[in-house]
């Protein structure tokens, strides 16, 4: 990014955002409605479902909400999604019965449930339309070894698509939970602790792709951290490949002081407890955030020795057609705008696909 283009004034906010969207974890931990229960009929729909699917030999690329139909459940997954674009930005559903299921059948379920939420994005190279969050036993140290295939923290970070999806299959042995934190909240607490410092994140940033590198682009991509547009705030951090970025690529614009300690002062924020919400997952819950909205985080997990008892998540990357505008930068990472059809990571030699163990 040149001096020139540094020096132009990005569209701000008028004042503090507020609104749903600016909750406090303190607050949100004091009540329940973000938690929605399957109840019996609903999960029998499902499992209904799930026995078409595979009794049709369907494969999983053609699990769409008219091969896996929900009348019962997918109204109430119209008002999630709602809530998640329009509202708080979070949602957790509760009550799959994975412990009975197989892996493929958990699979099938939580696949049908995503797509009456959005279109499937591809979530690393190799093109993985359902992820799996497992301690692979990869060094963090390499640079194309992300975070969520080692037990390492995650810090507050937000991920390349509108809606990430988690279901919880397995838990660690102790550990890894999740966090939760408005982002919007952040944005209005910066702005009201330190203007300057809450300007500085209106700037681009280059930031790590961690190997992933799109025909064309650079190994980094760069994208405000904050980013008013069509009357909306819309965040992108992923604060730990930020500055990967400025380790590994000299060649990249170097950050200012004052960046510095706006990231800092981001990351303390997010970290405090009134600000987020702790939220620990039981296997059969499905968490779904607006990523541009919330961010999250995990904490160190020690895993179970067993290979059968380890943790494991499935992730989804999710884009509704529903999606906010998106600022036109934001081609250069999620390699398209247009609601419905953008975000995910794909290279040269990715070919999209579901696989039903990591790899």
């Amino acid at each position: 990014m040149s001096e020139a283009a540094m020096s132009r004034d990005p569209p701000l906010p008028p004042g503090p955002i507020g609104g749903p969207g600016a909750w406090r974890g303190a607050g949100m931990a004091a009540r329940r409605d973000w938690i929605h229960e399957l109840d019996p009929a609903e999960i029998a729909e499902i499992e209904g479902a799930v026995r078409a699917h595979l009794a049709a030999g369907r494969s999983m690329a053609e699990i769409a909400p008219a091969t896996f139909p929900l009348p019962t459940l997918a109204p109430r997954l119209a008002a999630i999604l709602e809530e998640l674009l329009h509202g708080r930005g979070f949602a957790l559903l509760r009550g799959l019965p994975v412990e009975r299921w197989t892996i493929a059948e958990s699979a099938a379920a939580y696949l049908g449930i995503g797509a009456h939420l959005g279109s499937f994005r591809s979530q690393n190279a190799k093109g993985h339309l359902l992820g799996h969050v497992r301690d692979l036993g990869l060094d963090i140290r390499d640079p194309n070894v992300r975070y969520y295939q080692t037990s390492r923290a995650l810090e507050y970070h937000t991920d390349s698509c509108d809606v990430v999806g988690l279901l919880c299959l397995r838990t660690a042995k102790r550990g890894g939970e999740s966090r939760i934190v408005s982002s919007v909240t952040l944005h209005d607490e910066m702005l009201r602790r330190a203007p300057e410092l809450w300007r500085a994140l209106f700037n681009p940033f280059p930031v790590d792709r961690r190997g992933e590198v799109p025909p064309g682009m650079l190994p980094w991509f760069e994208l405000p951290v904050f980013n008013w547009y069509a009357e909306r705030l819309t965040t992108i951090y992923t604060g730990q490949y930020i500055r990967s970025a400025q380790a590994n690529f000299p060649q990249a614009r170097r950050l200012t002081e004052a960046e510095h300690a706006a990231l800092d002062m981001l990351d303390a924020l997010a970290n405090e407890p009134a600000l987020n919400l702790p939220m620990e997952f039981r296997p059969g819950d499905m968490q779904f955030l607006h990523n541009h909205q919330v961010l999250h985080s995990r904490g160190d997990f020690e895993d179970w020795p067993e290979p059968e008892r380890r943790r494991h998540l499935l992730r989804l990357w999710l884009a509704p057609k529903q999606g906010r505008p998106l600022p036109p930068a934001f081609a250069q990472r999620y390699g398209s705008v247009t609601p419905g059809d953008r975000g995910g990571i794909v290279t040269r030699g990715t070919t999209l696909k579901f696989v039903l163990e990591p790899e």
